[in-house]
C-alpha cells in the first residue's frame, strides 16, 4: 500500500536531521510543513516554553470522510537518545543502520514516517477514513516530558496508537507499568578523615548499608526497581556529609507500586536513624500504568487490521514507559505499535527496511477496517 520509495527516502532524510531532547525545532517545522501541504490543519502547543526546549507538540487534524466512525489518534515522538549529531544512515541487505558513531534514530523516527506515509495514500487514493488526529510529541527521550505537559483539551479522538515500539509490525503492548522516581538525600557530618574520624558521619557509607537492605532489579513478573545514579563526596580526606541518590520503581500493579516505593523510602529513612544521620526522601509519580483490555475497540480495530495485512497480532505486556501512559491517563485508550526498531539507544541500532514499510501499511490498515473497508 505504501510508496516504498518515497517512505525511505524521507526516513533517511528525517534521521539524519539531529533532533536530542528539546531540540525538535528543525524535525518539527519539517513535519508542520508537509502537514500543511497534505491540507491537514496544523497546531503547535506550548510545551517547548514549559520546559525549555525550542518546540512544542504538533497536533494535526484529518477530517474523516466517512460519518459515524471512531477519530483516531497516531502519535510518534520527535526527539531522539544522544549520540544524534552526524548521522549516516547506511541501506544493506534490507537492514538500515548508521555508519556505527552513532544511533540510527529509527527510535522514533520509524514511527513518524509510518504516519506520514499513511496520510500521503489515504489522500492520494482517496481512502474512505474517519477524522484522524496526530501527535507528534517532543522529548519523549527526556521522560515523556512532551506528554506530560501537552495541551490535553486538543485531544479530539475515541482511541489511539503510539509507533513507539521494537517488535515486528504485528506486536501491540496493551499493558505497561506505572512509574515513581525517588529522590534521596542522606545528610551526615563532615570530619578529617585522617585527623579526627570518628567525629563525622560519612553518608556515603549509610547510603551503602541502605542500599545493601533495597529489593531491587526484578522484584516479580511486573515490578522492578532500580538505583541509577549515586553523587557525593568532595575528597578522600573528608568525611562526606551529602549524598543523593536517584531511584525508580516501576509496576503494573499500582499496589505493587506503592508497596516497592514505601520499601524504598523506608529503607532509607530508618538506616539514616540508626546511624544519627538524616534521610530527606522525595517521591514523585512520574506516570501511572495503563491495560488495555483485549476485547476493547482499540485492540480488537488494530488485531483486525493486522490480520487483513498478513501479520501476526501479537498481544504483549512491556516494563516501559512511553508517551501512550499519559495519551491512556488522559481518557484517550492507546496501544503501542511495534514498528520494527531494534537495538534502539545504542550504535548498532537497525531496522529492516520491509519492517519499516509494514508500519506504514498497518497504519492505513487500521483507518481502512475502522471505516468498514
Amino acid at each position: 500500500m505504501v510508496n516504498c520509495e518515497r517512505m525511505l527516502h524521507e526516513f533517511l532524510e528525517l534521521v539524519k536531521i539531529a533532533a536530542p531532547s528539546r531540540q525538535e525545532r528543525k524535525v518539527a517545522d519539517l513535519l508542520k510543513n508537509r502537514l500543511k501541504q497534505m491540507g491537514l490543519k496544523v497546531e503547535e502547543d506550548d510545551t517547548g516554553r514549559k520546559i525549555g526546549g525550542n518546540s512544542g507538540n504538533i497536533f494535526a487534524f484529518l477530517p474523516g470522510n466517512v460519518p459515524g466512525k471512531p477519530a483516531i489518534l497516531f502519535t510518534a515522538h520527535m526527539d531522539c537518545v544522544e549520540p544524534c549529531e552526524g548521522i549516516i544512515p547506511v541501506l544493506s541487505d534490507g537492514v538500515i543502520t548508521s555508519s556505527g558513531n552513532t544511533i540510527l534514530g529509527s527510535d522514533d523516527k520509524a514511527g513518524v514516517v509510518a504516519i506520514m506515509e499513511a496520510l500521503r495514500v489515504v489522500l492520494e487514493k482517496k481512502i474512505p477514513h474517519g477524522d484522524v488526529q496526530i501527535v507528534f510529541t517532543v522529548s519523549e527521550e527526556g521522560g515523556l516530558e512532551g506528554s506530560k505537559h501537552l495541551d490535553k483539551t486538543r485531544l479530539q479522538a475515541d482511541f489511539g496508537y503510539a509507533l513507539d515500539s521494537g517488535g515486528t509490525p504485528g506486536k501491540i503492548i496493551t499493558k505497561a507499568p506505572g512509574q515513581d522516581h525517588i529522590a534521596v538525600v542522606i545528610h551526615g557530618k563532615t570530619a578529617h578523615a585522617g585527623v579526627a574520624p570518628e567525629d563525622g558521619i560519612n553518608a556515603i557509607i549509610v547510603a551503602g548499608k541502605a542500599l545493601a537492605q533495597l529489593k531491587h532489579g526484578r522484584i516479580d513478573d511486573e515490578t522492578t526497581a532500580n538505583v541509577g545514579i549515586i553523587r557525593g563526596g568532595q575528597a578522600t580526606n573528608i568525611v562526606p556529609d551529602r549524598v543523593e541518590l536517584a531511584c525508580e520503581a516501576r509496576s503494573r500493579d499500582l499496589n505493587k507500586l506503592a508497596e516497592q516505593t514505601q520499601h524504598m523510602k523506608g529503607i532509607f529513612e530508618q538506616t539514616a536513624r540508626e546511624n544519627g544521620c538524616r534521610a530527606e526522601v522525595l517521591v514523585e509519580r512520574a506516570y501511572g500504568p495503563y491495560e488495555l483490555s483485549n476485547d476493547s475497540p482499540v485492540v480488537k480495530l488494530a488485531v483486525k487490521a493486522a490480520e487483513h495485512i498478513g501479520l501476526q497480532p501479537l498481544l504483549e505486556a512491556t516494563g516501559g514507559g512511553s508517551d501512550a501512559n499519559f495519551f491512556n491517563n488522559y481518557g484517550v485508550p492507546t496501544a503501542v505499535l511495534g514498528v520494527g526498531m531494534s537495538k534502539v539507544h545504542t550504535t548498532e541500532e537497525y531496522i529492516k527496511e520491509t519492517d519499516l514499510y509494514k508500519a506504514g501499511d498497518l497504519v492505513i490498515a487500521i483507518l481502512k477496517t475502522a471505516a468498514g473497508n
